[in-house]
């Protein structure tokens, strides 16, 4: 970026944080919207689009070689008329970067000059192909794919700061995306009476970045087929990092790993109160132990506000009441 260009987006910056300071507002005798006339003008010669970081994005990708790692990992095409499989991935994941959640979103994009002109393509995939491309895939496929984006996850990685490799945090969790089709390979039904899907996500703490997504049926317990991919993410992290944390609930307190974990990474899992554990817990001295205290997550500058009615509670306990009764 051009040196001039900063001094303009600074001087913007302060003008609108000055704008927009705590006053002392008097009474106002009309609303504040007050714009009666605005005028349009197009210009022949630019164009704009929403999403303008699309561009620098597309460049990320492009120095960083993980364009060509998707294509020389991916051998889904046997011809490349006119797209290539690099093409079509990130097509997908631009169309999700711009704000959208089906395909069917692609066409927007594709009727679209400017963001054609941003990516320097003459045209990109619809919707059907876009689809059709993704049939192609099977299970190994998909982590192929994964892979490759974490073999150039960490070529970004190395570029940080020496603060940055510290220490790696790991979340494991299990989470449920419902769908509304009725012919979805692999769907079922959960816990929360949702269709659709209960895939496994391993990110890294530190800069929010899913390292594996695995998709399971609805149905699946959060901890199902999570040791391995544990294993792949620290082989991923353990080079990188001085020190690697894993941190997750119940679910994934999976005794029988432990040992291994142990003494590759430190971990933070939640357990059920079993009795046994109960019994030792309750035989550890009081000055053994503290009450843990969490931080508040903000502190209130003005005065506390009254907690609201729990509305949704209120009527389970009445429906509770009324069908014992009944």
């Amino acid at each position: 970026m051009k040196k001039n260009n900063n001094k303009i987006l600074e001087k913007r910056k302060k003008k609108i944080v000055k704008r927009l300071e705590r006053k002392q507002w008097e009474s106002q005798p009309k609303p504040m919207f007050t714009a009666s006339n605005i005028h349009y003008e197009i210009d022949g010669r630019h164009e704009g689009i929403a999403c303008g970081g699309i561009g620098a994005i597309h460049l990320m990708n492009k120095k960083t070689g993980f364009i060509d790692e998707i294509d020389s990992v991916l051998q889904l095409l046997k011809v490349h008329l006119p797209y290539h499989e690099s093409d079509h991935v990130l097509n997908i994941a631009y169309n999700v970067i711009a704000g959208g959640t089906q395909l069917e979103d692609i066409e927007l994009l594709r009727q679209n000059k400017a963001w054609l002109d941003a990516l320097g393509a003459e045209i990109i995939p619809d919707p059907t192909t876009a689809g059709d491309f993704l049939r192609r895939f099977n299970e190994a496929d998909i982590i192929k794919l994964m892979e490759t984006a974490n073999k150039t996850r960490t070529k970004v990685w190395k570029r940080q700061p020496k603060k940055f490799f510290e220490k790696a945090i790991l979340n494991v969790d299990g989470t449920i995306a419902g769908t509304t089709g009725e012919c979805k390979e692999g769907m079922d039904i959960s816990y929360k009476g949702i269709w659709g899907y209960a895939p496994l996500i391993i990110s890294l703490s530190n800069t929010r970045e899913p390292l594996y997504l695995i998709n399971r049926p609805g149905n699946a317990p959060s901890h199902l087929d999570s040791s391995k991919w544990i294993d792949r993410s620290l082989d991923l992290v353990s080079d990188t990092f001085k020190e690697v944390w894993i941190r997750g609930d119940t679910d994934f307190s999976l005794t029988a790993h432990f040992d291994k974990w142990d003494k590759r990474c430190k971990f933070v899992f939640g357990i059920d109160a079993m009795k046994n554990l109960v019994s030792i817990a309750d035989t550890i001295a009081e000055e053994q132990w503290t009450i843990l205290e969490r931080k508040p997550k903000y502190k209130v500058k003005t005065k506390k506000r009254r907690r609201p009615e729990n509305v949704k509670e209120r009527i389970i306990r009445e429906l509770g009441s009324a069908l014992s009764r009944w």
